[in-house]
């Protein structure tokens, strides 16, 4: 973990959207910008029409897949064999970037001898993906100008999410792929302010500006900002709740703004968690079937009832203004918050929102440079370090990395938790539809509705047929820890034993069924992979 930290720091992108349209390279893994991301996806649109090249990594035909001039589809969760093996091959042929590799980065032999064991045929056995294609998508990403790497949820929602990721990091270092324009890692952030939300500190192990709790100096500077006495363990993750809430560690649990008895993995252990507790307090602006279950639910306001900032997946502080008054007795999070903080004996004094960003300002390093003032106009991207600093277009300028050197991480390949069987015989990724948003909370549309009402299990053809099924026929879908009704949509979009769902749909949970085995680091569940069984319903 550490390699990424030191060269990729919060998992933000390292460039900018601007720079998307005129990129030489584009290599897209793990993610549909089509469907999750059609802004970015029409900006890729753009290159690709001034000549950029494309490769696409998915188990899917995507929109983008169709488009690529090489498509590597791979089996799920077999990500880092495909890094590694691209990489042997680039290493194998010379094609890396040596005055980077020795003036910038540290632990590329370890690299080096971990990647020498994936040669094309090892890694076409692993992943699917013909050797030819695998040579011919290294020459692509090592000999162009410059390459950027986009990559989103179908990297970490993986048991070994964390690998994948330093294995892309590895990969754009090998190449020199880093801190100039139209290069970079670029995760691409799934909700608005996913970011700066992360920005804030909301994260089990971080301050604010991702400042370690264990860190006593870092501690300490907030304590005397904040006048309390802070934890110096980190907290629990998202799934780390759910059980210490079944096994009685924690009495209650305060969630604001989601969802997750539609949106976290084996839903049913989530309710069951939920249930658990003491007391369960939801703020949200809708009665989600989370906040059905809570003892209190706090009314909030929507986006457009508050003022603020938000942070994209390009690192930007952006202004959100009220447009309209919040309906009802909902109010804005800032109410909210400092409102139940001074209940709880601890007075906020803030007048506005305002007050917070200068507070923020004060004691995050990346947003020091940042006021309201200056993000009237186009906002401003982090790290912003003073006042008189215009913003950060790409991070890590001329291969300078924030902690020193990039540093290497040796990767080995390991399979998914959960593989197909005897009596699980298929595999079950999932991901996003473009007239959806996450678990339709935000989606409460007739309009949307109307175009896409229900959820379609994607079949191959062969498949169904061997299973005696008809296009949009009922069907049982089952795993290990659960099974929803759906209809099918035969297709062949995915290959033969693969099958998908997305997850907007209430009246068919797809999370009741995905696997809640996590990442050995971010404890991250893994939505991409697991084995289902499918059986007919009557029609």
């Amino acid at each position: 973990m550490a390699g990424l930290v030191t060269a990729f720091g919060s998992g933000a992108m390292t460039n900018s959207i601007s720079e998307i349209s005129d990129s030489k390279l584009m290599f897209v893994i793990g993610a549909n910008p089509s469907e999750a991301h059609p802004v970015i996806a029409a900006k890729m649109r753009q290159a690709r029409r001034k000549g950029a090249e494309l490769i696409v990594v998915d188990p899917r035909k995507t929109e983008l897949a169709a488009q690529a001039d090489v498509w590597l589809q791979l089996k799920p969760g077999s990500d880092v064999a495909l890094l590694n093996g691209l990489m042997h091959i680039i290493l194998r042929n010379g094609l890396q970037d040596h005055d980077f590799i020795d003036h910038c980065t540290s632990g590329f032999d370890s690299v080096a001898a971990t990647v020498a064991k994936y040669p094309p045929d090892v890694v076409e056995r692993i992943t699917g993906v013909s050797s030819c294609l695998l040579e011919q998508a290294a020459h692509m990403y090592a000999k162009a100008e410059r390459a950027q790497i986009f990559y989103t949820l179908g990297i970490t929602e993986h048991c070994w999410g964390t690998d994948n990721v330093l294995s892309i990091a590895n990969l754009a270092m090998m190449t020199g792929n880093v801190g100039k324009p139209y290069s970079g890692v670029n995760p691409l952030r799934g909700q608005n302010n996913v970011q700066g939300a992360c920005d804030m500190g909301a994260l089990p192990d971080v301050l604010p500006g991702y400042r370690k709790v264990m860190d006593e100096d870092e501690r300490l500077r907030f304590e005397q900002a904040w006048q309390v006495s802070l934890p110096s363990l980190r907290g629990f993750t998202i799934p780390e709740m759910f059980t210490a809430a079944v096994d009685g560690e924690i009495q209650a649990i305060y969630i604001v703004g989601e969802n997750p008895v539609l949106s976290d993995a084996n839903a049913n252990h989530v309710s069951h968690a939920l249930r658990a507790l003491d007391f369960l307090v939801v703020q949200d602006i809708f009665l989600t079937e989370t906040a059905m279950l809570a003892d209190v639910v706090l009314p909030a306001a929507s986006f457009a009832e508050k003022s603020g900032t938000f942070t994209n997946t390009e690192r930007r502080i952006q202004m959100v203004r009220k447009a309209v008054e919040p309906p009802g007795q909902s109010r804005t999070d800032l109410e909210i918050i400092t409102d139940l903080s001074r209940r709880l004996g601890y007075p906020m004094d803030y007048a506005a929102p305002q007050d917070v960003m200068q507070e923020i300002a004060a004691l995050t390093r990346i947003y020091q440079g940042v006021t309201y003032d200056r993000l009237q106009e186009y906002g401003l991207q982090w790290p912003v370090p003073s006042l008189d600093h215009p913003g950060t277009q790409f991070l890590h300028e001329n291969g300078k990395f924030t902690c020193g050197l990039g540093w290497f991480s040796p990767v080995e390949y390991h399979p998914p938790a959960e593989g197909p069987d005897a009596e699980y015989p298929f595999v079950l990724t999932t991901g996003r539809r473009l007239y959806h948003y996450n678990v339709s909370t935000f989606g409460k549309s007739a309009a949307l509705s109307e175009h896409l009402s229900e959820e379609l299990l994607w079949i191959h053809p062969a498949d169904a047929s061997k299973l005696m099924l008809i296009d949009k026929q009922f069907v049982d879908v089952a795993s290990r820890r659960g099974r929803i009704k759906t209809r099918i949509w035969i297709t062949d979009a995915v290959p033969v034993g693969l099958v998908w769902l997305s997850f907007h749909f209430p009246d068919a949970p797809t999370n009741q069924i995905t696997n809640d085995a996590g990442d050995q680091i971010t404890r991250t569940y893994e939505y991409k992979v697991c084995a289902v069984k499918i059986s007919a319903l009557p029609t």
